[in-house]
């Protein structure tokens, strides 16, 4: 038994590296799925196809459940795939209800892929808080590739970065919502252009929660008192996707082909 999880490319392992902190006894398998990122700018329907084939080969290879580490995948996607799937299928969500919670300016920012502000889900997330507190969406094209690109601090990403958050602060937010998990590589970049009085928000310690919740519940948790094995797979270019996992996940990893 195994926690399978995936993401259009690297930004997930924000979300498998939370998952394994607060669960260090479970296998765990990731699958960035590099060689189609970015979803942000695909069709709904490509992403579902991708998805299905995806979670068939976690459960192929032992995933009891599996975590949908992309906002924009989750949007689009994760009410069919619970449909088609016996698993427990877990999604991401901007953590738009801890910002409304904590928000004092009455401002609210979220930076997101253009996939994931379009969809419907979002537009119900964003107006179920519109009468409390505004909340501005801002689409983020370009960030996705530069963290695939391990270019998390250069100069195109800061600009890229300031770009999108400056609006948002002159608009007065005072809380930003990582609205895909790519951008949690990105948070101190992201921190510096907001300075310090705006809080960011993410969405990773929540989603390992919602894990181990969940496998609590369905009667999945490992009885094992020995250390979690994981196993890595990517569809991009190898010696890339070798470099990208060894720099976000902190140590040298074998990385394999899906």
């Amino acid at each position: 038994m195994a926690i399978g999880i995936f993401d259009s490319g690297v930004g997930g392992l924000s979300i498998a590296q939370q998952v394994r902190t607060l669960l260090p006894h479970e296998d765990l398998i990731y699958l960035a799925d590099s060689g189609h990122a970015p979803y942000g700018e695909k069709s709904g329907q490509y992403i579902l196809q991708r998805c299905t084939t995806i979670i068939q080969c976690l459960i192929d290879k032992g995933a009891t459940l599996v975590v949908i580490a992309c906002n924009t995948a989750t949007v689009s996607a994760i009410s069919a795939l619970r449909e088609m799937f016996p698993i427990p299928i877990v999604g991401v969500e901007p953590g738009v209800k801890t910002a409304v919670k904590n928000c004092k300016s009455g401002v609210v920012g979220i930076l997101a892929t253009t996939q994931t502000l379009k969809s419907a889900p979002f537009q119900q997330l964003a107006q179920r808080f519109s009468s409390k507190i505004k909340v501005l969406a801002q689409a983020c094209p370009g960030l996705v590739e530069q963290v695939e690109a391990l270019h998390l601090t250069d100069h195109k990403t800061q600009a890229l970065v300031a770009q999108y958050v400056q609006p948002l602060l002159n608009k007065g937010a005072d809380h930003l919502v990582l609205g895909c998990t790519h951008y949690a590589f990105l948070a101190p970049v992201i921190k510096k252009v907001a300075g310090p009085n705006v809080s960011i928000i993410n969405t990773a310690i929540p989603v390992a929660l919602e894990v181990a919740r969940r496998l609590d519940i369905e009667g999945l948790a490992s009885a094992s008192t020995a250390a979690g094995g994981e196993c890595f797979f990517s569809s991009g270019e190898q010696d890339l996707a070798h470099r990208q996992f060894n720099a976000l996940w902190g140590k040298a990893v074998k990385v394999e082909t899906f």
